[in-house]
């Protein structure tokens, strides 16, 4: 499984999946979808949409990757994870073809989703790509629209080591006359897209082009972001309830998607699309988004972990107030982590440690790495023991970040739930 041993578990090629939809009469095509890719914000902009979808009326699939906690959390309709039983019954009616045709645990996972959202009916589902776009196993629906939110240097062994090598991977979403919006781009990733786009007669538009963020400020574990739409100079107030600056990048493409689904037909109104920013957790159960656990000391986690995350969250600590800042983490061996390293703050107490997978990069090893950059601290086998450490060591106006690793947070949330 990828989430354990990385690239060894991905197959990129179409067949399998196709080969698994077709045994179970292609649910893939019995529900409308949207298709979103890109390095980051995919699942927050997912998420939002999922909700803004499921608020307006529509009964709503939402198949995301990796999860936190529960696997389950990769298949839900209305913000709801699927049933247990399900999982069971459908892996038990699948056996002889696992059998025969030896799918990864990708390929299983998106027929699963595929054939949930059948049997519940959906009207629409918000599907995200797992890895890349042309050759993920999600990549074989035909969607109503697709999204590509950005372009950043991850997974680089196999989409590629430059922009533009990524790009024209997540590029592989783009489908004939479908229309797709982009996020964030790079003039050397947006010829990219143009020209995809034009050998697929795709309408294509740059959410950057269509609306601007003329401000954006974290308070109360909100975020609250002032939008202005360039033709019309008209300006709207946004308040999200995903707290991390970064939110107001995913926030334009967001914005720009309600407004081609409603030239498609989707009936969203516009204090509904607030009403649903404002409550994506609740709606859908997102986590580890700069996401406020506890407090006295401040306790923030995030699953922010390659170069261009990191970035982001870095900033967000610059906004914060603060007396002494801790920051647990640990990462995958197969990440940038040099990268990563070079971008934290010097004046943190680190707490190094690992998620309980065979990718995960011993604590020592973190630990090692990171001396050079002149980030000091101590190391941890376990993620909850780092997370003691640093609450023992903090004062009550301090913070504490937890962040590097989707699994190290998944691992910090799942403890914290059981007790």
């Amino acid at each position: 499984m990828f989430s354990h041993i990385g690239s060894a578990a991905i197959k990129k090629d179409l067949t399998n999946t196709l080969l698994l939809c077709e045994a179970l009469d292609n649910p893939q095509n019995k529900f409308k979808t949207i298709h979103v890719a890109g390095t980051n914000g995919k699942g927050s902009t997912s998420h939002s949409l999922a909700a803004i979808l499921q608020k307006s009326g529509y009964k709503t699939g939402l198949y995301t990757s990796p999860h936190l906690i529960d696997f389950r959390e990769r298949i839900k309709v209305d913000g709801h994870i699927c049933d247990e039983e399900f999982v069971i019954d459908f892996t038990q009616k699948v056996i002889p073809l696992i059998d025969k045709i030896e799918p990864s645990f990708f390929e299983i996972t998106v027929a699963m989703a595929f054939y949930y959202f059948a049997q519940q009916r959906v009207d629409v589902a918000v599907i995200e790509v797992g890895l890349g776009g042309r050759l993920d196993s999600t990549n074989i629906i035909h969607p109503e629209l697709c999204i590509i939110t950005n372009i950043g240097l991850d997974h680089t062994a196999m989409l590629g080591n430059d922009l533009q090598s990524i790009a024209h991977e997540k590029a592989g979403i783009i489908k004939q006359n479908v229309p797709v919006i982009i996020g964030e781009y790079l003039a050397v990733t947006k010829s990219v897209f143009i020209e995809k786009a034009r050998i697929e007669n795709a309408p294509i538009v740059f959410a950057e082009d269509k609306r601007a963020v003329l401000s954006s400020n974290s308070h109360n574990n909100q975020l609250n972001v002032l939008v202005e739409h360039k033709e019309s100079t008209h300006q709207d107030n946004y308040l999200l309830d995903l707290a991390g600056l970064y939110q107001s990048k995913n926030l334009l493409a967001v914005l720009e998607t309600v407004t081609q689904l409603q030239k498609i037909g989707f009936n969203i109104e516009p204090n509904i699309v607030k009403d649903a920013l404002n409550n994506v957790k609740n709606l859908t159960g997102l986590h580890g988004r700069w996401e406020l656990i506890e407090l006295n000391p401040t306790l923030i986690v995030d699953v922010g972990h390659n170069e261009d995350g990191i970035k982001q969250v870095v900033a967000q600590l610059a906004q914060c107030s603060y007396q002494k800042l801790h920051i647990v983490i640990g990462m995958a061996k197969d990440k940038a982590i040099d990268k990563v390293l070079a971008l934290l703050p010097l004046d943190a107490s680190y707490y190094f440690t690992k998620a309980q997978i065979p990718r995960a990069l011993p604590e020592a090893e973190l630990k090692a790495m990171a001396i050079k950059y002149q980030l000091n601290g101590n190391e941890f086998s376990t993620v909850n023991e780092a997370v003691l450490a640093a609450k023992s060591n903090s004062n009550s106006n301090d913070m504490i970040l937890v962040c590097g690793s989707v699994f190290v947070v998944g691992e910090f949330l799942s403890t914290k739930n059981s007790r």
